[in-house]
């Protein structure tokens, strides 16, 4: 079977080296080798078989990429400033820094170059949120082929009489259609008498509050606590730390 040509910073993106936006301006300053040789020219495409190498300057500027982990409260959107309410980016200043933050790495305002969330966290949630400068930790959590599962912890009020049956707990487990499609298996098990832990592996818009209107529950409260590895564990409401170089979603 002949190969087929790819785009350069697709190839790139494949490979794990960068984000595709990451790989264009590493072109373009002349930092990326196809088979040795510099390509400088956007839009380059190469075979999967070449071999895709980058210049030391570009893994040092990567090395210098913070990503930041936020407790969002309710009230901040966590993309870009909409319909006049603030984004959650607008937190990331040294006074909400967290005293507790155990990484070593100190604040500078070039941190808040190109930091982008990592997934989003609807307005009325609260919680862990990931904002980052590394396209590579952006891929990983929010790319086509992602497998991160999140934790949610969701406070619920059920709408019909009696209590929710069992059948529909399984059907929130696996066994829900929306936009057309399937859900992924999801992990759903009652916390206490009314509170929901959600594990999920996919995170369209809404979604666990869709899922639950599908049953009769009604949300009154959602915060994420985990994604990954990575807990949100004792950061407070409002505040931010470091992902630390140990830690790893």
């Amino acid at each position: 079977m002949s190969e087929e040509l790819l785009r350069l910073s697709k190839r790139m993106s494949e490979l794990g080296l960068c984000s595709r936006r990451e790989a264009d301006e590493w072109i373009a300053r002349g930092w990326v080798r196809v088979d040795g040789k510099v390509v400088s020219e956007l839009g380059s495409k190469v075979y999967p078989s070449q071999r895709v190498t980058v210049e030391r300057q570009a893994a040092a500027e990567q090395s210098k990429r913070v990503t930041i982990l936020i407790n969002k409260p309710m009230g901040y959107v966590s993309g870009q400033a909409e319909d006049g309410y603030t984004p959650a980016v607008a937190l990331i200043k040294p006074e909400n820094h967290w005293a507790d933050d155990p990484s070593p790495e100190m604040f500078h305002p070039t941190q808040l170059r190109s930091l982008v969330p990592a997934g989003r966290l609807d307005i009325d949630s609260v919680g862990l949120l990931v904002l980052t400068q590394d396209g590579r930790v952006a891929k990983h959590l929010i790319g086509e082929t992602t497998d991160v599962d999140k934790e949610y912890l969701v406070r619920v009020e059920y709408t019909r009489p009696g209590k929710l049956p069992d059948s529909d707990l399984k059907k929130l487990n696996h066994g829900l259609w929306m936009d057309g499609k399937p859900l992924l298996p999801a992990k759903v098990r009652w916390q206490n008498d009314d509170q929901l832990s959600f594990t999920l592996r996919e995170g369209k818009k809404r979604q666990i509050r869709r899922m639950c209107d599908m049953v009769g529950l009604k949300v009154v409260g959602l915060k994420r606590v985990r994604i990954g590895k990575v807990k949100l564990g004792d950061l407070p409401v409002g505040q931010w730390r470091y992902l630390r170089a140990d830690e790893q979603f």
